[in-house]
């Protein structure tokens, strides 16, 4: 079983409305071998937000069959890019991101 960990940082302010759009995530948890995603909210931080997109996957493979689906590329389409608003172009609060990858040794 593996875990992977997206670290998202953005603009002060937005991490909770940024983490409201995984709630809608039904993609990945139709995905083969998807076992649960947990976004975390890492408190205390003064200058952004930050998330953490954890997702744990049976295998490794069942993770990248996820990362080159369709159903991935239509979730990621629009990260990072300018949203439209009221008819005015609105600047993304994405400041960057970070995946990292683990095994799981140890669940209770």
């Amino acid at each position: 079983m593996i875990m992977v960990t997206n670290t998202i940082r953005v603009k002060k302010g937005h991490g909770e409305s940024v983490a409201e759009r995984f709630t809608g995530s039904k993609g990945v948890a139709e995905s083969p071998g998807f076992v649960r995603m947990e976004v975390l909210f890492t408190e205390g931080l003064e200058d952004h937000d930050e998330l953490k997109v954890c997702t744990t996957w049976a295998t490794k493979a069942a993770f990248e069959a996820w990362v080159n689906s369709d159903s991935f590329r239509q979730a990621h389409a629009h990260r990072g890019k300018k949203t439209e608003g009221e008819g005015e172009a609105k600047e993304s609060v994405l400041l960057g991101s970070e995946m990292t990858t683990y095994r799981v040794l140890v669940t209770k």
